[in-house]
């Protein structure tokens, strides 16, 4: 699930859980990708919110507070409650959640997804798709703390022993 690129990467898009899971190891590893955008001047793009994996103490907070530049992409819907809570640095208002993929995928140059439910599920196969498609070129990769995602790695293998996926995708 990973694409080459030959662009130096500015921005890159990170899918976090909105929960911040069950093992303290899935806050530590956004905390230390928050640490590492920062370390390369690496800019965030993200779904928007301060919940799960993004907030308290995960990536948007600790990239945003060692000055790295953070956008957080928000429908409309959802800035008006206290569903995704407060997006930390700057926020751009979409219209819908097809509307969110399309500027979370303009404002990237790569996309980097941590453990998470089916949202990030959506964001990854959406992404992925679209790379298949040849709609893109930017790499995609997944941060599969403590084997998070063996299974579904396990299941895309299949789907290439299958013959629904090429080896490429």
């Amino acid at each position: 699930m990973t694409g080459s690129s030959s662009h130096h990467i500015r921005n890159i898009c990170v899918f976090g859980g909105s929960s911040p899971g069950k093992e303290k190891e899935f806050l530590e590893s956004a905390n230390h990708l928050g640490q590492v955008l920062v370390e390369r001047k690496i800019h965030l793009v993200y779904g928007e919110g301060n919940l799960g994996l993004m907030g308290r103490g995960g990536v948007s907070i600790t990239a945003f507070l060692g000055r790295s530049q953070v956008l957080g992409v928000v429908p409309k819907a959802l800035a008006k409650g206290d569903i995704i809570g407060k997006t930390i640095g700057e926020e751009l208002q979409v219209s819908t959640m097809f509307d969110r993929m399309n500027a979370m995928f303009n404002h990237a140059d790569a996309f980097i997804a941590l453990p998470g439910g089916l949202g990030i599920l959506e964001e990854i196969f959406h992404i992925s798709s679209w790379a298949q498609l040849h709609i893109h070129h930017k790499p995609i990769g997944l941060l599969n703390v403590n084997g998070f995602y063996d299974n579904l790695l396990s299941f895309l293998d299949q789907a290439v022993d299958q013959e629904f996926l090429t080896s490429s995708a």
